[in-house]
């Protein structure tokens, strides 16, 4: 390897061991990938896995390496499979679940720690997710205070639970609440009387994700003094830009719910104030900046006088209106309908809540009412109004984000890109901003149609004729 291809970022990684919690969700396999493929010297990475769905760890695993995410490393590099180690556990259990073998090899072998692990659900009850995001946190760091030569813990944070602040700038803010009584609180508490005091609780926050992830925040923060961390903070997390797979994705979270439901036919309104910044970032750039993040505080001399903190948005760099995804969005439809559209994509958004509520009436509740009517009298399964009831609640979740102007500050996060060298900035690529908004859109519009809703591109043609019907 010459001079001109080294990294240092990579290198900081050969012999290094890594435990990863939430490696089965969305960024969580984005992160496996791309360390085991860029930084090919690592030496093992520790996943805390459970079984679910009458599966165990190992069949989760298994069938985890044959998605498309994996790809490149099955066909370049085979054998890194085998650098993927179980930790059976559970973030919901004491000490994770694991066996004191395990926790013996957690303290004794791993170097670096990224927490993904959290609930992503935005309609979870407030005990659900204190019990995932901040008790599932608190439990991490107590397993990982003990590690033996731990450089670097890395928390998986999101820029949007800065609800009550103006400018969101990359620090950790204090709550309201101490963390400890909020756990407490949750524990004891009649969930009937909890539910009714959910919206004292949570007083700016819209949902008990971005409430829950702010208190985890100073969990990790406290523990500063006892361990190097950093706090990353993705915004809205969007489909890869290019690796592993360009468009990748395996959930329809966010903008790709929108799209996905508006190219469906389904979504014909939305709430949403169309000059506001959509704050999207590339999965694929949101786990580069992690990489680097945890190499640079793992590779300092002295720890750091503050918690370092990015937020990763691209506010005011290529920023993304929300128009300008509805509008370039639907010409992508157009060009590369989905199968089975129900009705021609031709929603759009409205910044009045009054003229939403008409237009859901009109265009979501009554053709709903129709169809199930129609299935009805030819004794079919009745299946519109569950969808239709789906997509409202899932569209009053999203105004939260869709009608607040979020400004952020991310100059430590932009930071990054100058701490690499010029090979390191397309090995560990920060930002997106060479890419057209229409390419990048096309990208992710294509992943969904392929990855989510399992349309592989060969039936293009026939959606294209189904689509002029």
């Amino acid at each position: 390897m010459s001079k001109e291809d080294f990294s240092p970022v990579a290198d900081w990684y050969s012999g290094r061991s890594i435990f990863i919690t939430g490696a089965s969700g969305f960024m969580g396999k984005v992160l496996v990938e791309k360390l085991l493929f860029s930084c090919p010297k690592v030496k093992y990475i520790y996943i805390l896995l459970r079984e679910k769905r009458n599966k165990s760890p190992e069949e989760r695993l298994q069938q985890m390496w044959t998605l498309p995410v994996f790809e490149r490393l099955r066909t370049e590099h085979p054998n890194s499979f085998k650098k993927i180690l179980i930790l059976t556990g559970d973030v919901n259990t004491e000490l994770l679940g694991l066996s004191e073998d395990d926790l013996l090899t957690l303290h004794q072998q791993v170097n670096v720690v990224f927490h993904c692990a959290a609930t992503l659900k935005l309609e979870a009850n407030l005990r659900d997710s204190v019990e995932q995001n901040l008790t599932g946190t608190k439990r991490v760091l107590e397993v990982c205070k003990n590690i033996q030569k731990l450089d670097a813990f890395v928390h998986f944070s999101t820029a949007f639970c800065s609800v009550d602040i103006e400018v969101f700038e990359e620090k950790v803010y204090n709550s309201p609440h101490d963390p400890s009584n909020i756990m407490n609180v949750v524990t004891w508490l009649h969930p009937e009387a909890l539910e009714k005091a959910t919206p004292y609780i949570l007083d700016q926050h819209a949902n008990t994700y971005t409430y829950t992830k702010r208190l985890a925040e100073q969990l990790v923060a406290k523990e500063s003094p006892n361990m190097p961390v950093c706090i990353i903070r993705p915004s809205i997390v969007t489909p890869a830009l290019k690796e592993p797979v360009p468009g990748w994705v395996d959930n329809l979270n966010g903008p790709m719910g929108l799209i996905v439901g508006g190219g469906k036919g389904i979504i014909r309104s939305m709430h949403c104030k169309g000059e506001l910044n959509a704050h999207i970032v590339p999965v694929d750039v949101a786990i580069n900046a992690t990489i680097v993040a945890a190499q640079k505080l793992g590779s300092s001399t002295q720890r750091p006088k503050e918690v370092p903190v990015y937020n990763l948005t691209h506010h005011g760099s290529n920023p993304t209106t929300w128009s300008e995804l509805v509008e370039t969005g639907r010409e992508i439809i157009y060009e590369y309908p989905f199968d089975g559209q129900i009705w021609y994509p031709d929603g759009n958004i409205r910044s009045s809540k009054f003229v939403h509520n008409i237009m859901c009436i009109l265009f979501h509740w009554i053709p709903a009412l129709l169809i199930d009517g129609m299935m009805f009298v030819l004794c079919q399964k009745l299946f519109m109004i569950r969808i239709q009831r789906k997509v409202h609640n899932g569209l009053e979740l999203l105004q939260f984000f869709t009608t607040r102007d979020w400004q952020f500050k991310h100059e430590k996060y932009f930071g990054l890109k100058n701490y690499l060298n010029d090979y390191e900035k397309k090995l560990f690529y920060l930002d997106f901003d060479g890419e057209t908004k229409k390419d990048y859109l096309t990208v992710c519009i294509l992943g969904a149609r392929q990855y989510c809703m399992k349309e592989p591109l060969s039936s293009l043609p026939r959606s294209r004729v189904q689509a002029k019907m």
